[in-house]
């Protein structure tokens, strides 16, 4: 088989396979979902309906074609079974989708290969692992902090965790030279306890600039939220942010890096505004009532993630 035809097998298993994968992980993140908050395990006991404790079958278990089955009812109470589910399953399975197109058009589209082009082909595919593992985590704690008003740290600070390993992996995979930042063009003296003198640049190798620039990302985007909470707290005398909505901006920007992170905050912010002016015109909130931001937050995040760099470019493009 020639070069285009793995490249079209491999975008066809991308496209055909990364939604059914996502469905499965939409089954899971639902246990998340009602679990988690409650400080629950997410692996013991078997799933079960809330209402009547009936243990869930296999086979009622499948995602989306269980729930049609069934008909949104518990086969042994007939309690009505939410949408959430289904919507998170579907909402996982295209997210995975969208990914899975991403990927087809890179590969189909790459014409120049690079030099080292197992080390491109490994630090792309963990870019888009990391894509995949950010919009898990943001559909879950979207619907987590709507439903309950909680930000679990199992999901953010694990995501954080998440997203440095495989920062790191991607490090070990840098080409020669790629990524390197030089932060001074004068030359100067690095003497060793020998006394052997050399001359250079100063200058961050690609593997530190990747690691220690994500780091100063997730760093400033906590920095950032924690200073705006700060401030609130100083002039209306009450909290208005929570700790979890800055540990979550801390895990966008870990997985995005820091603009792509304000773009989130940005985009949830105007969202936030937009929901909160509607709710206050209808007189369905007033100006102390509390809005799940967390949710909006994870909305900016996944429209960074898929839309951010474009986005930053048009916007750079604009100030010149």
């Amino acid at each position: 088989m020639d070069t285009a035809g793995i490249i079209q097998t491999v975008s066809l298993v991308c496209i055909i396979g990364l939604p059914i994968i996502g469905l499965l992980f939409g089954s899971f993140l639902n246990v998340c979902i009602s679990r988690l908050p409650q400080h629950q395990s997410v692996v013991r006991p078997r799933s079960k309906c809330p209402q009547c404790g009936a243990a869930i079958r296999w086979y009622d278990n499948i995602p989306i074609l269980s729930w049609l089955f069934l008909r949104a009812r518990c086969r042994d109470c007939q309690a009505a079974i939410p949408w959430r589910y289904l919507l998170v399953e579907l909402a996982v399975a295209v997210w995975f989708l969208q990914i899975a197109i991403s990927i087809a058009r890179t590969i189909s589209f790459r014409v120049a290969p690079p030099r080292d082009l197992a080390g491109w082909y490994i630090n792309f595919g963990i870019e888009e692992a990391g894509l995949l593992i950010l919009g898990f985590l943001l559909i879950g704690l979207m619907v987590m902090d709507w439903q309950t008003m909680t930000l679990p740290d199992s999901f953010t600070l694990g995501g954080i965790a998440i997203a440095l390993f495989l920062i790191c992996t991607q490090a070990l995979f840098l080409g020669p030279n790629e990524d390197q930042v030089v932060l001074s063009n004068h030359h100067i003296q690095l003497t060793s306890p020998g006394g052997v003198t050399d001359h250079g640049n100063l200058f961050f190798t690609g593997p530190e600039s990747l690691i220690f620039g994500r780091v100063a990302a997730i760093c400033g985007a906590a920095l950032l939220l924690l200073l705006v909470r700060w401030a609130y707290r100083a002039i209306r005398h009450r909290d208005g942010m929570g700790l979890g909505d800055v540990k979550l901006l801390a895990m966008i920007a870990a997985f995005l890096g820091f603009w792509p992170a304000i773009l989130s905050l940005f985009v949830g912010t105007l969202a936030a505004a937009v929901y909160g002016a509607v709710l206050l015109s209808r007189g369905r909130a007033g100006a102390t009532s509390r809005l799940a931001f967390g949710s909006f937050l994870c909305i900016g995040g996944l429209v960074s993630a898929l839309f951010g760099n474009h986005l930053i470019n048009m916007y750079i493009a604009l100030l010149r």
